[in-house]
């Protein structure tokens, strides 16, 4: 594994954290009403704490992109999946709770199931499939999940909604890391003309917008610990499938790697999980939400 690639994907993990802990800080307090809307975002966009979460998730989402053009997209997704550390960081300072042992349990999985996968499987460059169904099949399977999910949370919005926004944006941005890949290797082949001749970075400002809805209706519906850890684990899932679905990544498929790399994305499930239940992670509002509504006429 390049140090350099390390760098850029813990880096980037760094800046998400950090700043989807200040858009949920902000979003909680935005009306009800704008569930599900693009008014969420213009009404968000007059918050500067919002704006500093969302300048840090776009700088995370640029180094993000330059690991993913120097390292396998199943390599850089585990990395990115350590942005719950960094959001427990900052929470645990705003909240002042010790980790304790759920903490330092969930922090050991995550920590370890990440080493196992990437240590077991072994990521590296292989062909990419040229085959275009393929690719519509996978991205389409990603897509049609997250419109389901967003579809079921419309009827819960402050039950399981939350949760189940949260996988449809986790699942989105797998998708954008993976045509994030595919924009770069476009535009090194052929340089601004061979970008914008494709549908890739289209395809990427139309998710990256609806992931960011769906992101921002989760956190302000719902305390961090309910959305952020569901999104977390979400996106490296998804984005390993593209990669090994149809970018070309190639993993280990002995007996041996791929029950450590199971065992790899369970620990970095549960650890995640842990993580975001813990104490240290704001609680959200509690305000009825005919108050919040009122509150922001």
């Amino acid at each position: 594994m390049s140090v350099l690639v390390l760098i850029l994907a813990v880096s980037a993990a760094c800046c998400l954290g950090f700043g989807f802990v200040l858009q949920q800080n902000a979003a909680q307090q935005a009306p009800l009403s704008d569930f599900l809307s693009p008014r969420l975002l213009l009404d968000l966009v007059k918050v500067p704490r919002w704006l500093g979460g969302l300048a840090l998730m776009i700088a995370g989402m640029i180094l993000g992109a330059l690991a993913l053009g120097r390292g396998e997209i199943s390599l850089v997704e585990p990395l990115l999946a350590t942005n719950l550390l960094f959001a427990l960081a900052l929470s645990r300072r705003q909240t002042r709770q010790p980790l304790g042992r759920q903490g330092w349990l969930g922090l050991a999985l995550l920590a370890g199931g990440v080493t196992a996968f990437i240590l077991a499987g072994q990521p590296r460059a292989g062909n990419a499939v040229t085959d275009p169904l393929r690719h519509w099949l996978i991205i389409g399977a990603m897509v049609g999940a997250a419109l389901l999910l967003t579809t079921f949370a419309k009827r819960s919005r402050l039950n399981w909604g939350p949760v189940l926004l949260a996988v449809a944006a986790g699942l989105l941005y797998g998708v954008q890391d993976a045509l994030t890949r595919v924009s770069g290797e476009r535009f090194s082949a052929g340089g601004w003309t061979e970008l914008f001749t494709g549908w890739q970075p289209y395809g990427l400002l139309v998710i990256g917008v609806t992931g960011l809805i769906l992101v921002q209706s989760a956190f302000e519906t719902a305390p961090l610990r309910m959305s952020l850890p569901a999104l977390t684990a979400a996106e490296p899932l998804a984005g390993i499938a593209c990669g090994v679905g149809f970018l070309g990544d190639r993993l280990r498929t002995d007996v041996g790697a791929l029950t450590w790399e199971a065992a790899g994305l369970a620990a970095i499930v549960s650890g995640i999980d842990l993580l975001g239940l813990h104490p240290a992670m704001p609680c959200g509002t509690t305000a009825p939400r005919q108050e919040r509504n009122l509150q922001h006429r």
